[in-house]
C-alpha cells in the first residue's frame, strides 16, 4: 500500500503532462463562444465622441462587425491600418466598443490615426465586453442584420484573416439580410 502511494505525484505528473501537450495544438484565436447564435448583450452606453446614448437595438438592421479595442492594447495599433482600408472599402459598418480605456486618450488616438468605426461604444467599465465574454483586445464579432452574433474572432484582424475566414461569411450574412429584405 505504502508503494502505491509512491506513484500518485507521478500519475498526477502524467495527467497534467498529456493536458498540457493537448493545449499546444488548440488554435488561440478560435474561441468558443457561448453567444454565438444568440443576440447582442442588451446595453445602454455612450457613443464615444459625443455622449450620446447607443443601445444594442442601434446595431440592427445591417451585417455589422463589433470590433473591441483599447489605447492600451498594441495588437489594436497593428490591427487599426486594416480596418481602416475596411472602413474605406464600405462593405460592411464597424462597430467599436473601447474597452475600458480613458475617453481623452481613445479621442486622441483616433484623431490621430483616423476613426474606422460607423459607431464607437464607450465602454469605460467593461461591463459589454464582460456580457459578450471578452478575454482580452482585440476581439471582433460578427453580427448578422437582426443583431445576432454570428462569429468570434480573438486577435488583429489582417487582409489574411479577413480573405479566408471573416469576409466569407460577410457575404453569406449579407446574402441572407438580402433575402430578408433588410439592407
Amino acid at each position: 500500500m505504502k508503494k502505491l502511494v509512491l506513484f500518485i505525484p507521478l500519475v498526477v505528473f502524467l495527467g497534467m503532462g498529456v493536458f498540457l501537450y493537448k493545449g499546444l495544438f488548440l488554435n488561440p484565436q478560435k474561441l468558443d463562444s457561448a453567444l454565438e447564435g444568440k443576440p447582442i448583450p442588451a446595453f445602454q452606453l455612450e457613443v464615444l465622441e459625443s455622449g450620446d446614448t447607443v443601445t444594442n437595438e442601434t446595431l440592427k438592421g445591417k451585417v455589422g462587425l463589433l470590433n473591441v479595442w483599447a489605447t492600451w492594447c498594441p495588437s489594436c495599433k497593428y490591427e487599426h491600418p486594416f480596418l481602416m482600408t475596411l472602413a474605406r472599402k464600405d462593405i460592411l459598418p464597424i462597430y467599436g466598443i473601447n474597452y475600458r480605456d480613458e475617453r481623452a486618450l481613445a479621442i486622441r488616438e483616433l484623431s490621430r490615426e483616423g476613426n474606422p468605426y460607423a459607431i464607437n461604444i464607450f465602454d469605460h467599465d467593461g461591463r459589454l465586453g464582460l456580457d459578450l465574454g471578452v478575454y482580452g483586445a482585440p476581439e471582433s464579432f460578427l453580427v448578422d442584420h437582426k443583431g445576432v452574433i454570428r462569429y468570434r474572432y480573438a486577435g488583429p484582424i489582417d487582409r489574411n484573416v479577413w480573405k479566408e475566414t471573416l469576409y466569407p461569411m460577410v457575404q453569406q450574412l449579407q446574402a441572407e439580410a438580402a433575402k430578408d429584405g433588410a439592407s
